[in-house]
């Protein structure tokens, strides 16, 4: 009797796990069949500059980081088209790669599908004695399903009165006190607030009545090594790392299938829309997957507006203040030009040519026209 229950217990954990195979399979299905059903949005280029070489380039741009390979193939042949006389050559391993391919020389670009961490500049400037030159070629995506690098939604339950936050508001929700923040790799008092900067009941938000004296629950992914948490800390914290220590953190790093069949964004999605005090940040993406029943708020930089509405448009124009890029790092000394293999790259990735190849990948969202010619300007 007691020899047959190991098998027994075995059995049914095969079927347990068949079972959740069967869940994961269903789930992929559905996914797939939601992004053959998306229809991606369409930019105007129009108003970008077509390449046109202002030098002749010679030798070898060497490319390391973020695993793009199609993306970067499809520059290197349109950039080639152009300057016959450049080849690429890309290591694209992990987007660590980028900055330890400048911290050796052994890269001309680093590559990153997100900005730096704080870490690696610091790194460089340790090594070098100046900061890198960043160009961001593309901002990140919206509600793609091949998207890469989401900005951020920040949503409450549906029955939440609230119209829209500031970006001061999302600090004093999601952030406590702090002595300062980083800009870059220098550390400044400015962003310096004390506890009365902490807003941690609806009614701090304006709500009244049966609000007004309620906590608010804060959900979202972990502050440890998140892109997420790092938008957040740049664009409300003003450099500051502070967080509301009641954060229910939903970790990155536990992102799959867990034994409860919940993914960590599915935890996040449900803690706000099953608690009418809660409020969380996450992706639009992951709330058109799963149906989720809540709001996403319209959000201004500063107090007074514009509140502006997440979109693919907005994403673009850049005037939804949580959205995300992708960045090339240099290696560019004070004083001193880039080669002009690099620099004309730069300004092919740049172009009409290089952000329709960035639209067409769908992995990330075009620069508008002035986005472009803003980074352009870092060339000179």
């Amino acid at each position: 009797m007691h020899a047959s229950r190991p098998e027994s217990h075995r059995s049914l954990f095969g079927r347990l796990v068949s079972l959740l195979e069967i869940v994961a399979i269903v789930l992929a299905i559905c996914g797939a069949a939601n992004a053959a059903d998306f229809t991606p949005a369409k930019y105007d280029l129009s108003g970008l500059p077509p390449y046109k070489p202002e030098q002749m380039a010679l030798g070898v741009v060497r490319i390391y980081g973020t695993p793009l390979e199609s993306l970067v193939g499809r520059w290197a042949f349109g950039f080639r088209a152009k300057q016959g006389h450049v080849r690429l050559k890309a290591y694209l391993i992990n987007t660590s790669q980028a900055f330890a391919g400048l911290l050796t020389g052994q890269a001309d670009v680093g590559l990153m599908g997100h900005r730096t961490w704080h870490t690696s500049l610091m790194g460089f400037h340790q090594a070098f004695g100046y900061d890198p030159l960043e160009i961001r070629f593309a901002t990140g995506s919206y509600d793609d399903p091949e998207g890469s690098t989401p900005g951020l939604m920040f949503i409450v339950h549906k029955t939440n009165p609230l119209s829209g936050l500031t970006l001061q508001q999302i600090d004093g929700i999601f952030g406590a006190q702090r002595t300062g923040g980083w800009n870059g790799t220098k550390w400044s008092t400015a962003a310096a607030r004390g506890p009365e900067g902490n807003i941690r009941t609806w009614g701090q938000l304006g709500l009244t009545g049966e609000w007004a004296a309620k906590p608010i629950h804060v959900h979202g992914s972990d502050v440890t090594l998140s892109n997420w948490a790092d938008l957040i800390e740049r664009e409300a914290f003003m450099g500051g790392k502070k967080w509301n220590p009641a954060l229910i953190e939903g970790p990155r790093a536990d992102i799959g299938l867990k034994a409860h069949g919940k993914t960590r964004d599915q935890e996040i999605i449900e803690g706000v829309q099953n608690d009418p005090l809660a409020i969380g940040f996450m992706f639009q993406r992951v709330i058109n997957s799963t149906g989720s029943d809540v709001r996403v708020l319209p959000l201004a930089a500063k107090a007074g507006g514009p509140y502006v509405t997440p979109s693919p448009q907005t994403f673009f124009e850049g005037s939804y203040p949580m959205h995300n890029g992708a960045y090339l790092y240099l290696n560019r000394a004070p004083g001193k030009p880039l080669s002009t293999r690099d620099k004309e790259f730069v300004r092919f990735v740049l172009s009409r040519e290089g952000q329709q190849i960035v639209a067409d990948s769908r992995i990330f969202i075009p620069l508008s026209a002035a986005q472009a010619e803003a980074e352009l300007k870092k060339l000179d």
